[in-house]
C-alpha cells in the first residue's frame, strides 16, 4: 500500500546503456512526509542471498534517468544491490507542488530509501550506504549525520546547497545585505504565485550559453544540454525549479553534525571542479572531529564537476577505489 498510485515509464529512457550483468525493476516507496518515491532498482544477476545495498540520488535537479542511475548499475555489477530515485517532487515521483526543495525532506528521502532496503528479504539491513551526487552530496552528509543505520557515505563532487542558497557561489554574496534582496525577490515570487494561482519555473540549464560564462555553465550545458546527459523529466536539462523552489535551503545550513557521522564517509571532488572548496569544508569539519580516522577526502586529477557525473571523456570516475570503499565499510566485520 503507498501513498500515491504513480504512473512510471516502461521505456529504457536513461543517459547510459542497459547492462546485461545486471536485473532492472521500477519499484515505489513512502516517505515519512507522505510522498511515494519512484526509483529504479539494479541487481546482479543470479546474487543470492542478503547484500549490502546502496541508495544513489542527484544531481540537484536531475532524475534517476541521470547520473545516479548510472551510479547505481554500475555499482550493482560491482555486486551491490542498489537504488537510485527521484526526490520528491520531482521526476516519476509524487509531491505536488511540482518542483519545489526542502532540506529536511529531501534529508528524509534518503532515510525512506534505508526504510525501504532495509525491509527487503535480500538485502542486509545492517550494510547499507548511499552515495550523493552534487547537491545530493551535501544531503547524503545531512542524512549520514542523522541516520546511524547508513553504515558508508560517498559525497561525490558534492554542493552544500544551503551554503549556495544563503552565500551564493564562492560565499560572493555572503551579506545581510545580499540575503535581504533575495528574500524580498522570494517574496514577490510567492505573492505573485498566490495572485495567479498559476505555478512558474525557474529555468533550468540555458539553451546557450555566453562564451564570458564561467567555464562551469559550460560545463553543465555540455552535461545536460546534450545527448550525453539530456534526460525529458529532468528540471536541469529543461524548465528547472518552481520560482520559489528552493526557498527553504537559503535560511538552513547542512553540515552541522557531520562531525560525529560514525560512519566511514569518503569526499570526492575534481582537482578543477568549482564545487571543490565545499567539499573540502566538509571533510576538514569532519577531519577535526572525534571519528576522522575513517574520512577520506579524494582529488581527482584533471576533473571538473561534471566529470564525476558520468567519467566525462577522461574515466575519471575510479570506480575500483569506490568498491573497495563500500566492499571495506560494509563488510559483516566492521558493523
Amino acid at each position: 500500500m503507498t501513498y500515491h498510485a504513480l504512473i512510471l515509464s516502461d521505456e529504457w529512457d536513461k543517459t547510459f546503456l542497459q547492462s546485461d550483468a545486471v536485473e532492472h525493476e521500477k519499484i515505489v516507496f513512502d516517505t515519512n512526509f507522505g510522498n511515494t518515491l519512484a526509483a529504479d532498482l539494479y541487481k546482479p544477476k543470479n546474487a543470492t542471498g542478503k547484500l549490502a545495498a546502496l541508495a544513489i540520488s542527484g544531481p540537484f535537479g536531475a532524475v534517476k534517468e541521470q547520473a545516479s542511475g548510472f551510479y547505481a548499475q554500475t555499482m550493482a555489477e560491482r555486486g551491490f544491490l542498489t537504488l537510485a530515485f527521484d526526490p520528491s517532487f520531482t521526476g516519476e515521483s509524487s509531491g505536488q507542488p511540482r518542483y519545489m526543495a526542502s532540506p529536511d525532506i529531501n534529508t528524509d528521502d534518503f532515510m525512506s530509501a534505508i526504510d525501504y532496503l532495509s525491509c527487503r528479504d535480500d538485502v542486509d539491513p545492517d550494510r547499507i550506504g548511499i552515495i550523493g551526487i552534487c547537491g545530493w552530496g551535501g544531503i547524503a552528509l545531512n542524512a549520514a549525520a542523522s541516520d546511524p543505520r547508513i553504515k558508508a557515505t560517498i559525497a561525490s563532487t558534492m554542493y552544500d546547497m544551503t551554503r549556495i542558497g544563503g552565500n551564493g557561489y564562492f560565499d560572493e554574496e555572503d551579506s545581510a545585505q545580499a540575503r535581504n534582496e533575495a528574500r524580498r525577490a522570494m517574496a514577490q515570487n510567492r505573492l505573485h504565485e498566490t495572485q495567479t494561482g498559476e505555478r512558474f519555473r525557474a529555468g533550468g540549464v540555458a539553451e546557450t550559453v555566453p562564451e564570458s560564462a564561467p567555464q562551469f555553465m559550460h560545463d553543465y550545458w555540455d552535461y545536460y544540454k546534450t545527448p550525453r546527459g539530456y534526460a525529458a523529466r529532468s528540471l536541469n536539462s529543461n524548465d528547472g525549479w518552481d520560482v520559489t523552489g528552493t526557498q527553504a535551503y537559503a535560511d538552513t545550513r547542512f553540515l552541522t553534525y557531520i562531525d560525529e557521522i560514525e560512519a566511514p564517509v569518503m569526499v570526492m571532488h575534481g582537482e578543477k571542479a568549482h564545487s571543490r572548496y565545499m567539499g573540502e569544508t566538509a571533510y576538514e569539519k569532519m577531519a577535526a572531529g572525534p571519528y576522522a580516522a575513517n574520512k577520506q577526502l579524494v582529488i581527482v586529477p584533471g576533473a571538473v564537476h561534471c566529470d564525476l557525473y558520468d567519467g566525462g571523456n577522461g574515466n575519471f570516475i575510479n570506480w575500483d577505489m569506490i568498491t573497495t570503499f563500500f566492499t571495506e565499510s560494509l563488510s559483516k566485520t566492521n558493523n
